[in-house]
């Protein structure tokens, strides 16, 4: 699959891995525990995610016009690195309940403030290494690879978090139960109209709790899930040092791609490598850049509800148990010898496998079945698991589909009909409606929140996991119609001067998207739940008529 691109890509690509590993550790439980410390209600929370998320992506903007004019990109990514650190170390500092917000919101910036130097300007590196005419046709399917490596991370994230929160949990003599955070808030400030079912609640995790030692159970649980949340946080200080250690050893991988426009002008051996656009074709090109930018900006809104809405959903509405067949989804060490047996298979099968690599397929088949047989058959006949670990779905499906989406763009390449990219992005659009008319499908009938009082529903209005998991399933093919190949179409149709603006500029249409889903969240609290995700449907198919209808513009930029 690495055939035939530069050797930076994988260089870029173990980068980014660890650091989207603990950002995503982060935002797995990221709503849960502002909910769970500080007693939000779903819209104040949506709106506390969606602004944090909007300024972690609308910084690359002043990254990367930094980039551009001062730092160059290799130094910018590195800065990014050390920042985002520092900011996930404060955020990994425990706090009471009600307490430490301020402190939480200082690493928040700090932690946006490193990625605006780190984000865009590492992507920016990337589309630069495909400047090379050797590597220039490959550029959808390297930004598809590299897109696999941000989805590795992400894929392990929700597990790491839910491990540890787990842990630290067990350490007090404690299990997660997703209904005490609000029963908790509500009785402490004296708004729960009755304590019975609360107290039944409490004895299971404490039989000793009475009815005046509630509210001081009510504290400490808060506290031990709190604390729980924030050492997950300090799993991302880890990553990133990771990252680090990748980025600055195998610096000569990249080295020849790290150069802005204006280094090259400097430069006398690389002064004939300037590219000087004429201003209509500058023209030109920012205008069929701000298009895309405008369209996705409803993908984004739809698809980062993943840590917003699509969690609230996984916690309130969805069952919190399975039998031993379906925990299979939710145990990623289960899971995954699944998945790697299947490419076993494949390359035991596959008619020019040769006498090696036919063997270690046989290995590989027999051996991770047997890990997942033996993973089987230490279940429980019922088994609980976190409501975050529904996030683990969407870069699960990346890394299994990558190498299917990358063989399939390649066999029509070779064929002289894969789609361009602005094309791939409206079909994305088409089947992000889809997704979300299948949570609509499921909601029909359900008590809305409101009605709930914004508590977890009874076990008898909780529907199956499946409707979560098709729906990250579909996204996750929309995903990678969209999101590499919107990176890869800017790095190819951006203006050489305004390379790294015009990639912040792309994450700055996903902060407004992420910002919008402060709107989505305050709606969870009035609408039907089929009302909701049905907003997201027509905003989705309305972005793919527009797109389509200025598909001739945008291929005209691609292609000159």
């Amino acid at each position: 699959m690495l055939k035939n691109h530069p050797g930076g890509l994988i260089v870029a690509f173990f980068t980014n891995m660890g650091e989207r590993f603990g950002y995503y550790t982060m935002i797995a439980i990221f709503s849960l525990f502002i909910q769970a410390k500080y007693g939000m209600n779903s819209g104040e929370t949506g709106g506390f995610y969606s602004v944090f998320v909007m300024c972690v992506y609308f910084c690359p903007v002043f990254g990367g016009i930094l980039a551009d004019k001062f730092l160059g990109y290799g130094r910018s990514i590195s800065l990014g690195l050390v920042v985002m650190f520092l900011g996930y170390l404060m955020l990994a500092i425990p706090t009471k309940m009600d307490s430490g917000l301020t402190l939480v919101i200082a690493a928040l910036l700090v932690i946006a403030f490193g990625t605006g130097f780190f984000k865009g300007n590492l992507q920016t590196l990337v589309g630069n290494m495909y400047d090379d005419p050797r590597y220039s046709s490959f550029r959808d399917s390297g930004f598809n690879i590299f897109y696999m490596g941000i989805n590795i991370g992400a894929m392990f994230a929700p597990t790491a978090a839910s491990l540890v929160t787990n842990w630290i949990l067990k350490s007090y003599h404690y299990t997660y139960d997703a209904r005490i955070p609000a029963l908790a808030h509500d009785f402490i400030k004296g708004k729960l109209a009755s304590a019975s079912e609360y107290l039944s609640i409490a004895q299971a995790q404490d039989p000793n709790v009475s009815l005046e030692s509630l509210k001081q159970f009510s504290s400490n649980y808060v506290n031990a899930l709190s604390k729980s949340y924030h050492f997950a946080f300090g799993v991302a200080c880890i990553s990133l040092i990771i990252s680090m250690v990748v980025f600055w050893i195998f610096k000569k991988y990249y080295k020849h791609a790290d150069m802005t426009e204006k280094q090259k002008a400097k430069s006398e051996a690389h002064k004939a490598q300037v590219v000087e656009l004429t201003p209509q074709q500058v023209k030109e090109r920012l205008i069929a850049l701000g298009l895309v930018f405008l369209v996705v900006i409803f993908f984004w809104m739809s698809f980062q509800q993943n840590g917003a809405t699509m969690t609230y959903f996984a916690r309130d509405y969805t069952v919190s148990h399975v039998d031993k067949v379906n925990y299979l989804w939710f145990d990623l060490f289960g899971l995954l010898p699944i998945f790697l047996s299947i490419v076993g298979l494949y390359f035991l099968l596959r008619k020019d496998s040769k006498g090696l690599v036919r063997m270690l397929g046989a290995v590989g088949f027999v051996g991770f079945a047997l890990i997942a047989v033996f993973k089987y058959l230490g279940y429980k006949d019922v088994n609980p698991f976190n409501p975050e670990m529904f996030q683990h779905f969407n870069p699960f499906f990346i890394v299994a589909l990558t190498p299917l989406v990358v063989a399939l763009f390649g066999y029509l390449n070779k064929k002289g009909k894969e789609p361009s990219a602005p094309r791939k992005i409206g079909i994305g659009m088409l089947i992000t409606a889809i997704s979300f008319a299948i949570l609509a499908f499921a909601s029909k009938g359900l008590a809305s929140p409101k009605e709930l009082g914004e508590k977890v529903a009874p076990a008898a209005m909780q529907v199956s996991t499946y409707w979560l998991i098709s729906t990250y399933f579909l996204q996750t093919i929309a995903e990678l119609f969209l999101s590499p190949m919107g990176i890869s179409f800017v790095s190819r149709v951006a203006p050489p001067k305004y390379k790294g603006l015009m990639m912040g500029l792309w994450f700055a249409s996903t902060a407004i998207g992420v910002l919008l889903i402060g709107v989505i969240a305050n709606l969870w609290r009035t609408l039907p739940l089929w009302q909701l995700w049905s907003i997201m449907v027509v905003c989705c198919v309305f972005s793919a008529i527009f797109i389509f209808s200025i598909m001739k513009r945008l291929e005209k930029a691609t292609q000159g």
